[in-house]
């Protein structure tokens, strides 16, 4: 999971965002990224072909402290949203601390989202990870659209296990450092516990 640089005392972290097609992973990690600060993050990386885009760039939190005397920097990439691109989203979460789970609101796109959920159960369980084993939140995005579901709904079909799970409006920033917040508490607690 988590690597060691202990030339630079840093312990690295892999959070993946992972969603269906247009539902904010790029937006939210755009946002993150627009955010941080320039001394504390790396370039980020976009990866595209005609019809695929992933993103990626890593971070050094100031505020988070140590763990056995190493600072951890985390790494953020989002999958393609396409199942198409199932290779390419299997890769990107091999070594993978934390998932963070971005459903589209709108009422439309709920089999993409639970299409997108059963593929993420899948591709972890190939790589030798269970979900409900791993720093896992939900963020529910496109809440200032007209057509979001209620969020109870979006709840009972998107996370049945009760993980944290946030409101969002990543084009506004909306819930996003939340989101982030809660994925990496829970990356650094099963650090300190030496998994």
């Amino acid at each position: 999971m988590s690597f060691i640089n202990y030339s630079s005392r840093e312990i690295n972290c892999k959070i993946v965002y992972y969603g269906p097609g247009l539902c904010g992973k790029t937006t939210n990690l755009q946002y993150i990224y627009a955010k941080t600060n320039p001394e504390a993050k790396g370039k980020m990386i976009s990866l595209e072909t005609e019809t695929e885009r992933t993103l990626f760039f890593d971070f050094l939190p100031l505020s988070l402290g140590e763990i056995r005397g190493f600072k951890t920097r985390f790494h953020l990439y989002t999958v393609p949203g396409q199942v198409f691109y199932d290779a390419s989203r299997k890769l990107i979460l091999k070594g993978v601390d934390g998932v963070v789970f971005v459903a589209d609101s709108q009422a439309e796109r709920m089999d993409a989202n639970l299409e997108s959920l059963d593929n993420l159960r899948i591709n972890l369980k190939e790589q030798g990870y269970e979900l409900d084993n791993l720093p896992y939140v939900v963020q529910y995005n496109k809440r200032d659209l007209p057509n979001a579901v209620e969020l109870n709904y979006l709840r009972t079909y998107l996370n049945p296990t009760k993980v944290p799970d946030y409101e969002g409006v990543a084009t506004t920033g909306v819930g996003v450092f939340d989101t982030l917040k809660a994925v990496a508490k829970q990356v650094l607690i099963e650090l300190k516990r030496g998994r």
